[in-house]
This record gives C-alpha cells, structure tokens and sequence, in this order.
C-alpha cells in the first residue's frame, strides 16, 4: 500500500501535502524529532523519533520502499530512499531519482567544502516561492497517482 514520508522538521508543503494524501486517501507519515501538534486527520500520522542529528532521517528510509513517495530537502536521505525503491520529491517540487541524485550529492559536498575553507563564503538559496508551492502540488499529485497505479 502506498506511502507518503514527509521529512517533517523542516517541510514548509505539509499541508499542501496533507490536502494531496487526503484526495487520494494515502497515508501520510510525518517523521519528526517532536515540536509538531497531530493532526486530526486520520491518515495523517505523527512519528516522533528520538533526539539526533539523523534519526527522522534513518528511520524513513528503514520504512520507505517501492510504491512510497518521499517528501525532503535532504540529499543523504533522498538518495537512501530511491535506493529503497521510493519516489522522492523536494519542497519546490523536482523529483529526484537515481540518474540525477549522484551529481546533486557531489554539488552539495563540495559546497559544503568551499564553505568549510572560507567562512565568508555563505550559499543564500532564492526564497521559497508561490510558485515552488504549486510545483510541488502538482508533483505530488502525478507521483502519488502513479504510485496507487502501480
């Protein structure tokens, strides 16, 4: 049965996502270290991990697998989740996948170098806009009926 994973602390599309997962009667899992108030919404389920830099992270890709959509921003668990067969979408709405996530990786370490070597070097990404909101409903809808499709 299909999933949805939203890597909660951070995700500013979780009711964009909950509107999605309600249409389409999926279950929607938000994974977060605590901080969240539950939602009403009986396929909405709120999973409180530990305390820890990655332990939302492990454990939606210990569970996530193939017919499961992911919702994060994070390039490590992206890539564990597609490897676990799942779809994985970012906040704006690009779908990630196997062929595109190597180079997003190798960009992201080296950023994170040159930032590491020159404290003055600060990466600004663009604001989250309307548009990055629309991007995403729209994409969490083609990648969640594709995956009730089979």
């Amino acid at each position: 049965m299909t999933k949805l994973y939203i890597d909660a602390d951070a995700c500013p599309v979780k009711a964009e996502a909950e509107r999605v997962a309600t249409r389409l009667k999926v279950e929607m899992l938000l994974v977060c270290n605590g901080g969240l108030r539950p939602s009403q919404n009986p396929l909405v389920r709120l999973i409180i991990v530990d305390e820890g830099a990655d332990e939302a992270d492990r454990w939606i890709a210990d569970q996530c697998g193939p017919g499961d959509v992911v919702v994060t921003s994070d390039l490590p668990l992206a890539d564990r989740c597609l490897k676990a067969g799942a779809q994985v979408l970012q906040h704006n709405g690009e779908a990630l996948s196997i062929a595109n996530i190597g180079p997003r990786l190798a960009t992201r370490d080296l950023m994170q170098d040159i930032r590491a070597s020159d404290p003055f070097h600060q990466g600004g990404g663009r604001a989250f806009s309307k548009a990055d909101r629309s991007r995403f409903l729209q994409a969490l809808d083609r990648a969640l009926s594709a995956a009730l499709r089979g």
